[in-house]
């Protein structure tokens, strides 16, 4: 699977608009994906809550989980749902609010050089083979975008803020997606 991003859009993904961005600093450049999960409610896969979320259009009234989250202001660049379709929420070149306070090998502020990838699933379970092949797809397109991007430069949301975040969780199979991107070749 050959994916193509141009201006900062990942053509074969579906289009929203998260007003939950904004401009990277000047002097940062991407060289990190950070690998998060997400389900909406928690535990519950399809429907649009994950989008509706990113979108700041989440109700607090629908479901009680929902009010505890229903202030936060978030974004990703990526979702990639369990069937594998991609949507993507902000510009690759924009400043997506993924990590939050975060820190990687000493360097502050994850989301200026980061690209944040949310996986729909949880800590707890598995994802699905087709999350695999979409992600592995993505990560190597943000290789040919980005010259300072490397696939040795791939992290999980509780690597980048240990200690507040557990996701992609234990159901997340680092070895899988390894061998994920070693059957595909740089674009």
């Amino acid at each position: 699977m050959k994916l193509t991003i141009e201006a900062g859009l990942l053509r074969e993904a579906i289009q929203h608009c998260s007003p939950n961005r904004g401009r990277r600093p000047d002097d940062s450049a991407v060289d990190l994906v950070v690998v998060h999960s997400i389900s909406l409610p928690p535990g519950e896969y399809a429907g649009d809550a994950v989008a509706r979320f990113f979108c700041n259009e989440l109700r607090s009234d629908e479901h009680p989980y929902y009010q505890q989250i229903a202030d936060l202001q978030v974004s990703a660049h990526l979702f990639i749902r369990r069937t594998g379709e991609v949507n993507q929420f902000v510009n690759f070149d924009e400043r997506a609010w993924h990590a939050g306070r975060s820190s990687y090998e000493g360097r502050e502020e994850c989301n200026d050089y980061s690209i944040g990838i949310e996986l729909e699933g949880t800590d707890e379970d598995a994802f699905e083979p087709q999350q695999y092949v979409a992600l592995a797809a993505v990560i190597r397109a943000l290789e040919a975008y980005y010259p300072r991007f490397t696939t040795d430069r791939i992290a999980g949301h509780s690597d980048v803020a240990p200690g507040r975040k557990t996701d992609p969780g234990k159901g997340f199979d680092w070895s899988r997606l390894r061998a994920q991107l070693s059957s595909f070749t740089t674009f």
